[in-house]
């Protein structure tokens, strides 16, 4: 599901469409994302042209073409200890 009701919009949209349709018929659309927004046009631009058959194929390609404004912390895991040299880890402190 994209954000701020995007969804919903594309799925009236008639399927089979190419990047350049879906740009220009919703490439103007903000989305709200947690660190900022960003138009569908952008993120659409970022992939190459394909003919997308469904609208859940166009939510997937528009989900992972998202900037990292649509995460919280860059780099942040609270899963996985950071790597050696990894530049989100903790300063390093000698005694």
């Amino acid at each position: 599901m994209l954000p701020n009701g995007a969804g919903e919009v594309i799925d009236d949209h008639e399927y089979p469409a190419t990047t350049e349709e879906l740009i220009e018929a919703y490439g103007d659309r903000t989305l709200e994302l947690p660190n900022g927004s960003e138009t569908v046009g952008d993120v659409l631009a970022r992939l190459e042209s394909e003919t997308f058959e469904t609208q859940e194929d166009v939510e997937f390609a528009v989900t992972c073409a998202l900037s990292d404004k649509a995460i919280g912390r860059v780099g942040y895991s609270d899963r996985d200890p950071n790597p050696v040299g990894s530049p989100y880890g903790p300063e390093v402190v000698s005694f």
